[in-house]
């Protein structure tokens, strides 16, 4: 695969997702299409595609490059996955096989100089994924007061210096905007440069940066929308696998799919279910995927059996980890009786083991992890 299209956990990922030739397949985050040709590959001859990427110049790319070689199998639209629920039923694929969500950037975009997205790139802070929609980072930083500018570090990047850094935002713009991710960058560097004696250093702007970026972005938001789609764009036997790389996203995900695997909303107090709620979600027990990595996995049941799988994993860029081995058994509700997880049902943070370096490690404070939902 050329340089600048090598995807992260590619092998992972194909394991989890599983494409099948004839296939119906979503990749909601086309970025830089690497993702998107191997499943393509996979799905040879008659498989097809549907990417969405909000950034235009995502899709013109892997268009350019993909197109020669799978033709119409490849289907791409310019739009956000929140709006995934309208594009995918009107592009054809209403009823899919797979889903894919790559929340991380692509290598193009952390290497664009004219939107600011990394500050070890640098320039202009604009940091939007589609630049025709929203305000550009530097517009932010410039009108937001200071602690509008300290509760936005908190919220979207549970930065421990906020106050200070925003002070100090707010002290040299009065002379001169802070308009270039290397202006930002340096700022922060001198006003809260870290402490040098932790174990896992990062770059002092890394929290600042994912801040303003999903902010931007309202990349939270269009997440849960996008969750919320896509269980209903599975069919039976559907997976959906999704990548998130820092403890914001990775909490939507898991949530989501506790809450869906749960069912009743029912105060705990009453004996049984009056909600009516059904989960879509089932915890299943099944081997490892890979020979050192064993996973905890999720079902998503149907009126058809319909089941779903969660597997998460955590990699450390250039390291070999394991985070908690456990397996469990298969919880499900049968009829109207009330089920109350327990603790570990509760928990889905089981890790496995990768030794793939992560290409985006000196941007995200957290390295990946991946959440596998699987219908039966």
């Amino acid at each position: 695969m050329k340089e600048g299209h090598l995807p992260v956990l590619v092998e992972e990922v194909m394991s989890m997702l599983a494409p099948a030739p004839g296939s119906l397949q979503i990749d909601a985050t086309v970025g830089g299409g690497g993702h998107t040709e191997r499943i393509l590959e996979a799905t040879d001859p008659d498989g097809r595609l549907l990417g969405l990427d909000a950034d235009g110049a995502a899709i013109a790319r892997v268009d350019g490059r993909l197109r020669p070689r799978f033709g119409d199998r490849l289907v791409l639209r310019q739009a956000n996955f929140r709006e995934l629920r309208t594009v995918a039923p009107e592009a054809g694929f209403g009823s899919v096989d797979g889903l894919l969500f790559d929340l991380g950037l692509s290598s193009y975009q952390l290497g664009d100089a004219e939107r600011g997205f990394g500050f070890r790139t640098g320039g202009p802070l604009d940091m939007r994924f589609d630049t025709t929609r929203g305000v550009p980072a530097a517009e932010l930083l410039a009108t937001l007061d200071r602690m509008e500018l300290s509760a936005l570090f908190k919220r979207y990047g549970e930065e421990p210096q906020a106050n200070r850094i925003a002070n100090a935002i707010v002290a040299a713009r009065s002379t001169a905007p802070v308009a270039t991710a290397e202006e930002l960058a340096g700022l922060i560097e001198r006003v809260a440069p870290g402490n040098p004696r932790t174990r896992r250093r990062i770059h002092p702007a890394t929290r600042v940066f994912q801040a303003l970026r999903i902010a931007v972005n309202a990349e939270l938001e269009a997440l849960s929308d996008a969750l919320a789609a896509s269980i209903d764009l599975l069919r039976p036997g559907g997976r959906l696998v999704v990548l998130s790389y820092h403890s914001l996203e990775d909490r939507i995900v898991k949530r989501f799919l506790a809450a869906e695997r749960r069912g009743c909303v029912c105060p705990p107090e009453l004996p049984i279910c009056v909600c009516g709620r059904n989960p879509r979600l089932r915890l299943v027990t099944r081997p490892s995927l890979g020979r050192r990595a064993p996973r905890r996995l999720t079902t998503k049941p149907s009126h058809r059996t319909r089941g779903g799988v969660t597997v998460s994993k955590r990699h450390q860029s250039s390291r070999r980890r394991a985070y908690g081995r456990r397996q469990h058994e298969v919880h499900e509700r049968a009829g109207n009786q009330r089920h109350n997880p327990t603790m570990e049902e509760m928990d889905l943070d089981a890790f496995g083991v990768s030794s793939q370096v992560d290409p985006f490690a000196f941007l995200d404070p957290r390295a990946p992890r991946i959440r596998f939902a699987v219908g039966e």
